[in-house]
């Protein structure tokens, strides 16, 4: 019978194993070669197919003979009657420019510049059927053995353990093996100018870390407490790491903040930092993340996208558990906390939705799902709910599994009815506000802070004793923000007092919450913000600049003098606000004006990180200061494939285009911008 669609495909043919060569070609942005699958029929049918976005097919063979085929340009079809049968073999060759899924990193960008080219690749929402005849439905698993041709210079990261490596000529080729199935859009790589370090988990797994050589310094404070997080969820989960090894490599220009690849994490380059931005932006919630993933998707992956919540919710909360061994318990209830109110704010607009829901937000499919996960362990116990995710993922490892088939495991070792709580967490709009609260309270933390959050309408002096005993030693890094948020505005002398205590508890948070919501600096205080530039967070020495600028002119230049060396995260915060502040800032320096310009404007170019071209972007918004090639810049961004930046260089181009002098500016670009670029300026402009 003909096949119609992959549900009957999975029913009449199980595809097991894949072996594949991959020659990658960055200059012409061109991959080739070839993959064998081998196959059982479990059916009679007289055609099938593989997912194939675009590629062009050279040869088809299917049990070695050469074999007609159909290229619908979505997919290969292959049409040959064949009984139920073990040990067929379909034998691909193919090439493809990749609209999708792999991206080319400044490969077009002249050697002088010296911009780091990196490949890498994005399956899931993406499809890696873009680059690799593959399948799409994440119900077909397989295991897979790729090698990959790159250029020698780079160093490779993949799925699967590495057997080995050949140079010939300017080409480098890699071995990777698999040992157990999984399913396509789990495939990945990326190819960098990467240094590598290696580690060892407690039950003997290789974790091995990847960073661009030129941040080789940030390894360690980057990828803190990768070996902890990784024994805890191996404990705590009660399940051996499924894989043959875990690597973790940062790209640049990354669509999302991390992917959980099987054994090799993609992650953002906005997450690499050192040992001061640790403090306000770190890695490890992503990492915490995407490592649960390994577990929760990967080695038992939803069966629906009504499941989808399976990978999420259970990720979010894996990772918090994680979290909560490093940060500590007030770490996990406020996170709780927050997530909580997000939520009650979501469902109270009416834009509630149940965490089964196909197509649902981020917010339901992994706060909600972590709430319910939360709410579930403290329904249950800990012990049975730990006992029934085990027996989950040992029942469903390496296929797929539905949230029924999750909580049957759960009421069979509880011994209970879980259908009410299904209602309630599972498949109801609402937000359960009321049980989460009850359940918030059992922390003594939170009992603390809701009690100072009920101060907030409360005069000053009817509640100064409550907050300066809030800043006592040792001061909660939250309640202690509560309390200078609600000194904001206030300058008494009883609120300066209180300023003072709140700055001298040295805790790092509740000054930068000083920074963040002091807008006019009282005389009295002027030290002690002063001291903000010295503290170790970019955050707040970017809030203390910008502050400190305002308030009191007279000593810019000491201010700029003492930040000029700052740069910050890898958005270069710091930086850009120190050149920004330098252009508008009549007398400092006024001999390197240009100089600080052509360095501000010059970090729009696109072979930088989309993190920095957008915060560049913004300040010269803020000083409507834009060269041609900014304009440029920013077309090009309108065309971006990570959907933030894209959409950022979009709305940006849209309030530019209010303003006539622009439109023409614009206009004017028309010989220099690419089809794609003009068709949406003229869009815009229509």
């Amino acid at each position: 019978m003909p096949i119609a669609d992959s549900l009957d495909q999975i029913d009449h043919i199980d595809f097991k194993r894949a072996e594949a060569e991959i020659f990658l070609n960055p200059e012409k942005k061109k991959v080739s070669g070839e993959i064998t699958y081998n196959f059982d029929m479990l059916k009679s049918i007289d055609s099938f197919y593989v997912d194939a976005r675009n590629i062009n097919f050279e040869e088809v063979l299917l049990n070695g003979a050469s074999k007609d085929f159909r290229n619908s340009g979505a997919r290969i079809w292959i049409t040959n009657q064949l009984q139920a049968s073990d040990n067929n073999s379909l034998k691909l060759k193919f090439s493809v420019k990749p609209k999708d899924a792999l991206y080319f990193i400044n490969w077009d960008i002249a050697d002088s510049l010296n911009a780091p080219k990196q490949i890498w690749t994005q399956g899931q929402g993406r499809y890696t059927s873009s680059w690799l005849p593959s399948f799409d439905d994440q119900r077909e698993k397989i295991e897979f053995d790729i090698s990959y041709y790159f250029p020698k210079e780079l160093e490779v990261m993949a799925n699967g353990r590495l057997t080995g490596t050949a140079i010939k000529d300017s080409v480098k080729e890699w071995n990777f093996q698999m040992e157990s199935p999984m399913s396509s859009y789990l495939l990945a790589f990326a190819a960098a100018n990467y240094a590598v370090q290696e580690s060892e988990s407690a039950s003997g797994v290789s974790l091995q870390y990847y960073m661009p050589v030129w941040d080789k310094a940030k390894m360690e404070p980057t990828y803190r407490h990768t070996r902890k997080i990784f024994n805890f969820l191996e404990g705590e989960i009660g399940v051996a790491y499924p894989w043959e090894n875990y690597k973790q490599a940062p790209v640049r220009d990354f669509l999302y903040s991390g992917m959980e690849n099987t054994s090799a994490t993609i992650f953002d380059h906005a997450f690499i930092t050192d040992s001061i931005a640790y403090k306000d932006r770190n890695y490890v919630s992503v990492n915490a993340h995407e490592m649960a993933h390994q577990w929760f998707g990967n080695f038992v992956t939803a069966e629906t996208q009504n499941d989808h919540w399976l990978h999420e919710g259970f990720a979010t909360f894996y990772a918090l558990l994680a979290e909560r061994e490093i940060f500590g318990e007030e770490y996990y209830y406020w996170k709780l906390y927050q997530w909580a109110e997000q939520l009650k704010e979501m469902s109270d607009s009416g834009k509630g939705e149940p965490v089964t829901r196909a197509g649902a937000s981020s917010l339901t499919y992994y706060q909600k799902g972590a709430w319910a996960l939360h709410m579930l362990r403290e329904k249950v116990g800990r012990d049975a709910f730990n006992k029934a995710v085990k027996n989950y993922l040992e029942l469903y490892k390496y296929k797929t599994a539905t949230t029924d088939n999750f909580i049957a495991e759960v009421e069979a070792t509880a011994n209970i009815d879980l259908s009410d709580f299904m209602s309630k967490w599972l498949n109801q709009t609402a937000f359960q506000g009321f049980a989460a609260l009850n359940s918030l309270k059992k922390s003594e933390f939170i009992q603390k802070h809701l009690n100072m959050l009920a101060l907030r309408e409360t005069p000053l002096d009817k509640k100064s004793e409550l907050l300066s005993a809030a800043l006592n030693f040792p001061v909660s890094d939250y309640t202690g923000q509560e309390v200078v948020y609600q000194l904001k505005g206030e300058t008494s002398d009883l609120a300066i007092n209180l300023y003072k205590k709140a700055f001298a508890t040295n805790n790092i948070y509740v000054r930068q919450a000083i920074a963040s919501s002091m807008e006019q600096i009282p005389p009295e205080l002027k030290n002690e913000f002063e001291s903000l530039l010295n503290d170790k967070s970019y955050l707040t020495k970017e809030l203390a600049l910008l502050k400190l600028w305002m308030n009191f002119p007279q000593q810019v230049t000491q201010y700029l003098d003492q930040t000029k060396g700052v740069v910050g995260f890898t958005n270069k915060n710091v930086r850009m606000l120190w050149l920004t502040l330098n252009l508008v800032t009549p007398n400092y320096q006024p001999q390197k004006k240009q100089q600080t310009y052509n360095e501000l404007s010059g970090y729009t170019a696109k072979y930088y990180p989309i993190e920095v071209r957008e915060n560049a972007f913004g300040y010269l918004y803020q000083i409507n200061s834009f060269s041609t090639q900014n304009l440029l810049d920013l077309m090009q961004g309108t065309q971006h494939p990570a959907s933030r930046f894209r959409n950022y260089s979009r709305e940006l181009l849209a309030e530019l285009l209010k303003r006539e002098e622009y439109r023409q500016k614009f206009l004017a670009l028309k010989d220099r911008l690419s089809q794609k670029e003009w068709d949406y300026l003229q869009s815009k402009i229509n």
